[in-house]
């Protein structure tokens, strides 16, 4: 197995890790493998093509955010040429095998990142994903890509394929490892980040699934309708889109005039470097692009844009699309046989998640015979925590309380201690917001609730005065977007109120309180919290 381009020697590596665990750090002692077309300083970039090495003096924006964190650079993995293909053979250091079952692919391009990660090689991978080179390979080796928002993790210092779509990824074998390696990552961030995202997918969110299922055989059908009945159950609602617009777009990737992008990143290296060693099915589609005019291209993204405000529109009160992350595991002969009509049909249902501006989370969810089985969670642009959530209930596990991209977009919080905790017949207005429930938290003995006469019945929460009886009251924690924080307290009714209340920490938090001239109704503070006082039967 293919796996590694170069690789560290033991020792340095050893050493690495021991200096990074005493430093310490969220990714400390984390072996990180990255793909060859990414910068890593001290080791060659080759793009898995020799003649095109070059030894970069510093490292890729994403790379040097991971090692900042902690982690430790093991080597340089594996890919398709020039990050050209879904399948992983197309490199003259080798195909890189499935790591189960070596007659299979390990899909691509990230390949040998993938790998790496499977095999126990490293604990996380870069790879990077124009047309689905950071989930196909997740997929078929039953392990987590995560895919963010174009942009938003910086591209310098990455070999580019197609610059307008392509994408730094991570790999990991669970999902709170890929959500801890993103939040790293994410301080290298380009794009801004806006101030009404969703930091959480709704409690039951509506999750959109194709109506046909394409290129799948019924073994890999029964597969993706198995992975959507996990998220019946935990409480999704599914509806049906037709898939054809995405798909159409999917088309124009490879075959329209968008590939001419592929010769403006790398053609002049291939026509000047005649004897370099190519691998013949990159060298054609690449250089096949070279004469396409730009009326073509121009024709042919303002038909991405088309599709995609007709895919978006089928979209509408959706909160993700789950599609199959790929719809076949072929063999390695199968792609030797054939190897752009197979590369091609890996790409149904990952190719137009760029071009539409998509984030995505690839997660295992079974098998399909004897190959692994993965969905994938596409949401709109910077809905990257919606799609986080929705995946970990597609792949049945607990979703990270501390998802990605609070480490990097604005976000406030907000302490309730009525109506809205979680759970309350208030919470709606939080969580329709995007809002995300981060814990529970007690205040300093300096306060008292009352019962306010409304419907349904709130608390009052006011301060008291220094020498009064004071109580610990319990509340709990909610992160939502600036904008988000705004439209709520714009329909707040009078006499709710929000201010700084202090906890038992010492801190001061925005939270619900009320103007104490509202507080005449009955004093439930012995009971410590709201649902106690319900419980008690006190309200």
């Amino acid at each position: 197995m293919t796996v590694w381009i170069s690789r560290r020697p033991d020792a340095d590596i050893d050493a690495d890790l021991a200096a990074s665990r005493a430093a310490g750090g969220a990714l400390a002692g984390v072996r990180l493998a990255v793909k060859d077309n990414v910068d890593a300083a001290g080791l060659p970039t080759t793009a898995a093509c020799p003649q095109f090495a070059y030894r970069p003096e510093s490292d890729a924006p994403a790379v040097a955010a991971l090692r900042a964190a902690g982690a430790v650079v093991v080597g340089k993995t594996n890919l398709d040429q020039f990050a050209t293909g879904l399948v992983g053979t197309r490199s003259p250091y080798g195909a890189v095998s499935d790591t189960r079952r070596p007659a299979y692919i390990s899909g691509g391009s990230s390949s040998g990142s993938a790998a790496a990660v499977a095999s126990g090689q490293a604990d996380i991978a870069i790879g990077t994903d124009t047309a689905g080179s950071g989930r196909v390979p997740a997929g078929l080796q039953g392990i987590v890509g995560i895919k963010p928002t174009l942009g938003v993790i910086s591209t310098e210092g990455v070999v580019p394929a197609c610059e307008s779509y392509d994408c730094v990824t991570i790999f990991a074998r669970d999902l709170n490892q890929a959500n801890t390696a993103m939040a790293a990552m994410a301080a290298a961030g380009d794009r801004a980040w806006p101030a009404d995202i969703r930091v959480a997918a709704p409690p039951n969110p509506v999750v959109a699934v194709p109506s046909t299922l394409p290129a799948l055989d019924e073994t890999w059908q029964a597969a993706f309708a198995a992975a959507v009945q996990t998220l019946e159950k935990a409480g999704a609602q599914i509806v049906t889109v037709d898939i054809e617009p995405f798909l159409a777009a999917a088309r124009l990737l490879y075959d329209g005039a968008l590939v001419s992008e592929r010769y403006a990143a790398v053609g002049e290296f291939i026509d000047g470097h005649p004897d370099a060693e190519l691998d013949p099915t990159v060298a054609r589609i690449v250089t096949g692009a070279r004469d396409i005019p730009a009326h073509r291209l121009i024709a042919d993204r303002r038909e991405v844009a088309r599709l995609r405000a007709v895919a978006m529109t089928s979209l509408q009160g959706a909160d993700a699309l789950l599609v199959p992350t790929a719809p076949l595991h072929p063999t390695l002969d199968e792609v030797a046989a054939d190897p752009v009509g197979v590369n091609s049909t890996m790409g149904t249902y990952t190719n137009f998640c760029n071009l539409f501006d998509l984030c995505g989370v690839a997660v295992p969810t079974g098998t399909a015979g004897d190959a692994q089985f993965g969905v994938t969670v596409l949401a709109r642009a910077f809905d990257d925590a919606v799609a986080l959530d929705i995946a970990a209930l597609a792949a049945d596990v607990e979703a990270p309380q501390q998802v990605w991209p609070l480490a990097v977009a604005d976000h406030t919080e907000l302490v309730v201690f009525g109506a809205h905790l979680r759970g309350g017949p208030l919470v709606w207005q939080l969580t329709d917001l995007g809002a995300r429930w981060a814990g529970e938290l007690t205040t300093a003995p300096r306060y008292r609730m009352t019962v306010l006469p409304t419907t349904p019945p709130k608390p009052a929460i006011t301060r008291v005065p220094e020498g009064s009886d004071g109580a610990a009251l319990l509340g709990h924690r909610w992160l939502l977007s600036p904008a988000a924080l705004g439209r709520f307290l714009a329909a707040l009714p009078a006499p709710m109120q929000l201010g700084k209340v202090e906890f038992d920490d010492g801190s001061w938090r925005t939270a619900f309180a009320a103007d104490a001239s509202a507080a005449t109704g009955p004093d439930i503070s012995e009971y410590g919290s709201w649902p106690a006082a319900i419980a008690a039967g006190a309200v």
